[in-house]
């Protein structure tokens, strides 16, 4: 048997200490170094120095010896999304919302399995959302309202079981909603405003007794309001204005007394609502302009 050399030893310690002060793997350093050099890093409001450890970089996390996620909300991001951010296969939180990303999503970015909130909200991304999308399981939270997404709801979204928030408000998205999003089960809200849905709301949102906001306004939307609705019991807030529906029917049986905000086309629908104060933009008011809002 082969003697273990002290400086064997050594080098293992040499690598522990070398994660331990936040270094991360050459590849994951490049993906990071490649999302800097695609959206203008030395024009953004806080820049990283390159020669210093991953870790010091400003919205960088790293834990045992991997990024595990970035967050550089309103930094003045500008460019587009390399391909290699699918390499961060250990990232939990990828927050890149109000900047000035353009292109589409890197098709690459379904490769996140461990990725549990994506934020990209206030961006000029456009094209269509992966249809792999249901391949991050994980996720909690998917925001990119006030973007330029376009092309259709992808099915897959009905596979993110964790799903809390999914929000795809002030967009160009067409087709129908599909009726995977009622196997959400743990969804809170859900944010539809402003596109160009079409067909009927399927009534397998009716499954979903954890929402608590619901805001589908501005679309072609028509037919009836589900019967289903009246499972909504934790539902605050519901806007359905600025669509083609038939009948609000199903409206006239839900409690009135649990609405914050109710907003439809029927004028014959005049819940007496809470006194609230919201002290955060609803999510059918956020609009692309409001550039220097802050998080």
């Amino acid at each position: 048997m082969k003697k273990v050399t002290p400086f064997f030893f050594c080098l293992l310690f040499a690598i522990g200490i070398s994660f331990a002060s936040g270094q991360v793997s050459p590849e994951e350093k490049a993906a990071l170094v490649d999302l800097y050099n695609s959206t203008n890093g030395p024009e953004w409001n806080t820049s990283w120095d390159l020669e210093a450890p991953a870790n010091t970089w400003k919205g960088i996390e790293v834990q045992d010896g991997h990024v595990t996620g970035i967050t550089l909300f309103m930094n003045n991001l500008s460019g587009v999304l390399p391909e290699s951010i699918g390499n961060l296969r250990h990232l939990t939180t990828l927050n890149l919302a109000f900047n000035q990303i353009t292109g589409v999503l890197p098709k690459d970015i379904v490769k996140l399995e461990k990725l549990k909130v994506l934020r990209l909200e206030m961006n000029r991304i456009k094209g269509a959302i992966p249809t792999e999308v249901g391949n991050c399981k994980e996720l909690e939270i998917f925001s990119m309202f006030n973007n330029f997404l376009n092309g259709p709801i992808p099915e897959s979204f009905g596979e993110l079981k964790n799903l809390k928030e999914l929000n795809l408000s002030s967009n160009n998205l067409k087709g129908i909603i599909p009726s995977s999003i009622g196997n959400l089960s743990k969804l809170e809200a859900l944010g539809l405003f402003e596109n160009m849905l079409e067909g009927q709301i399927p009534s397998e949102i009716g499954n979903l007794v954890q929402l608590k906001e619901l805001v589908l306004s501005n679309n072609r939307l028509g037919g009836e309001i589900p019967a289903e609705f009246g499972q909504l019991a934790s539902l605050q807030i519901l806007q359905l204005q600025n669509n083609r529906f038939d009948s609000f029917n199903a409206l006239q049986g839900m409690d009135s007394k649990q609405f914050l905000v109710f907003d439809t086309d029927d004028k014959s629908l005049s819940p007496k609502f809470k006194e609230i104060n919201i002290d955060r933009t609803r999510m059918a008011d956020t609009k692309f302009e409001d550039e220097n809002e802050n998080e």
